[in-house]
């Protein structure tokens, strides 16, 4: 009998690079939950953000079926990617197994998550505050990458969720980075957005988050990824990580010209 051929390719930094951007720059996804009362599966649309370490975030009112579902039954599965011209099946997309984690009013990550969800979701601020809406972290077990036709990649959680004190660390001083640059330095994040982003467009780009991998920029509803050249090892890294990163991308703009 002829041996099954194996579909998935060996897992390398290219793919994981290109599920944590997946997973970074995602504004939304679709969110599959068990159905309490049937055992059927239920699908929708929830907005998406992510923790200092990489896991998804999400915010629900319990008005939505998905909401009581997830909590009698914390097994779920959230896909993201974004589709654009021609074939969707094109494009690539992760699917991540999940358990989602509700995140109480008075947890200690509760300002955390709060806090880097509504960065990149503004919007979310009329109702985040109702009392029948929630944080959940969707904790991932483990992911499936389709990076297009003849892609496909089977990932653990260790492959794209940070781990150690240093994550913690740098979400301590996180916002304050943020406002810094955002209200002193646009320049500099335009130029990380062109030279490390590949962005080509006139977007007006502004700091969402940053983390020991790289940072998340974005413009309305447009959202970018940028990583830095090697992940940071702590906090006292950042300020001079993106000093270098300005420098390089000035100096590359400048030869251009």
């Amino acid at each position: 009998m002829e041996k099954k051929r194996d579909v998935l390719r060996e897992t390398d930094a290219e793919a994981i690079r290109l599920a944590k951007t997946l997973i970074r720059s995602a504004r939304y996804g679709a969110l599959a939950v068990i159905d309490p009362q049937s055992g059927g599966p239920i699908a929708t649309r929830v907005g998406v953000a992510t923790d200092a370490d990489g896991t998804p975030v999400i915010l629900t009112s319990m008005l939505a079926a998905h909401t009581p579902a997830i909590l009698a039954d914390p097994r779920c599965s959230l896909l993201v990617g974004e589709t654009g011209k021609g074939d969707p099946l094109a494009h690539p997309r992760i699917t991540l197994t999940c358990k989602a984690r509700r995140i109480e009013k008075d947890d200690a990550e509760h300002e955390r998550v709060a806090r880097r969800y509504l960065n990149r979701n503004p919007k979310a601020k009329l109702y985040a505050g109702l009392g029948d809406f929630s944080y959940f972290r969707l904790e991932i077990e483990r992911a499936s990458l389709n990076g297009g036709f003849g892609k496909a990649y089977a990932l653990t959680r260790a492959d794209f969720v940070l781990d150690g004190p240093a994550v913690e660390a740098l979400a301590t001083s996180e916002q304050s980075a943020i406002d810094h640059m955002n209200e002193d330095h646009l320049e500099a994040i335009a130029l990380y957005a062109r030279h490390f982003g590949g962005d080509k467009s006139s977007a007006s780009w502004k700091m969402s988050g940053v983390d020991l991998d790289g940072m998340d920029l974005v413009d309305g509803d447009k959202c970018l990824r940028v990583f830095f050249r090697e992940p940071l090892k702590d906090a006292s890294e950042m300020r001079p990580a993106l000093v270098a990163m300005a420098r390089t991308a000035r100096e590359a703009a400048t030869e251009a010209s």
